[in-house]
């Protein structure tokens, strides 16, 4: 069933080369529409900024600002859009979405990427109920893991991995997408709060004065990881800080699916940054069981900031 419209732009609208044929996605700061390039008759999918609490189509194709007093929040997501396009066209991997064209129209910003059928791993976990296996598992989240380690060695960070920001396209193979709030480490670590997702960004995410890293990412896909299995979000990692009633997934799944998986779930999702695994490759290998997990050693409580 295609997305209910939210000020989309009408089927048939030309921007720049690209034909519109269909409104497919719609989330809270922009729209994605299915397209033609009318140059080499290629399907692209096309990013729209278009924010939901404070951007508004006006007669016509022209997108402004709903009220006055966020003219300043519109023109800062206009900035990281489009940050989100000069990230990804530093990267070169058949994991992450690539990025062919961005460009200004309408007083907005559009990305132009490869359509890539599939289906969205967060609503593919919400129709099965979890339960996902083994095999499926194992099928995702390494290529996911090589992606992520590409991204760190660029000195970058996602900052906003969860199920619904994955594709899966047929076989399973998966694609990161949504680079939206990426982040540069250019500054020891340090950053100010941007997204933050209950359930899927760790402790570290939530406050301006704590250190984030590959190991922030990690913790992410970890929950997402476990949310394929429960079927759910974790608790937040707010909630685990004041009172970690988390069970490890080693002691609750251990009969359904091996101890290394589940043992490198409940390493990448420890709370204090320093217990979790370091890299994405770190991950990595202990989920293929090429690495030993180290014991925690200290409180799993992290201290913010």
């Amino acid at each position: 069933m295609s997305p209910r419209p939210r000020d989309s732009l009408p089927i048939g609208t030309v921007l720049d080369c690209y034909r519109i044929t269909k409104l497919i996605g719609s989330g809270g700061f922009s729209l994605i529409y299915l397209a033609e390039d009318e140059d080499n008759h290629d399907e692209v999918a096309i990013k729209e900024y278009l924010p939901k609490r404070f951007g508004v189509r006006n007669t016509g194709m022209q997108v402004s600002v709903a009220k006055e007093e966020k003219h300043e929040s519109f023109q800062r997501g206009r900035r990281l859009f489009y940050q989100e396009a000069r990230v990804l066209a530093d990267m070169r991997h058949p994991n992450i979405v690539h990025v062919r064209n961005c460009f200004l129209a309408n007083n907005t910003a559009y990305l132009v990427m490869n359509y890539e059928p599939g289906k969205n791993l967060g609503r593919y976990i919400k129709k099965r109920q979890g339960g996902l296996s083994t095999n499926f598992l194992m099928t995702v989240f390494p290529p996911l893991l090589d992606a992520l380690e590409l991204i760190h060695s660029r000195n970058h960070l996602h900052l906003d991995i969860k199920p619904s920001n994955i594709h899966l396209r047929p076989g399973g193979n998966p694609l990161l997408l949504d680079f939206g709030a990426a982040y540069h480490l250019d500054d020891v670590g340090q950053k100010k709060a941007q997204v933050v997702t209950p359930g899927f960004s760790p402790i570290e995410q939530y406050y301006a004065a704590a250190q984030v890293g590959p190991w922030t990412d990690v913790y992410a896909i970890g929950a997402t990881m476990r949310a394929c299995i429960e079927g759910k979000p974790p608790p937040t990692a707010v909630e685990r800080h004041a009172n970690d009633t988390l069970i490890p997934a080693f002691e609750i799944f251990g009969e359904r699916y091996p101890r290394e998986i589940l043992e490198a779930i409940d390493w990448a999702m420890r709370l204090n940054p320093d217990e979790r695994c370091r890299t994405a490759a770190d991950f990595r290998d202990a989920l293929l069981g090429r690495t030993p997990i180290p014991k925690a050693t200290s409180s799993t409580k992290q201290k913010a900031g």
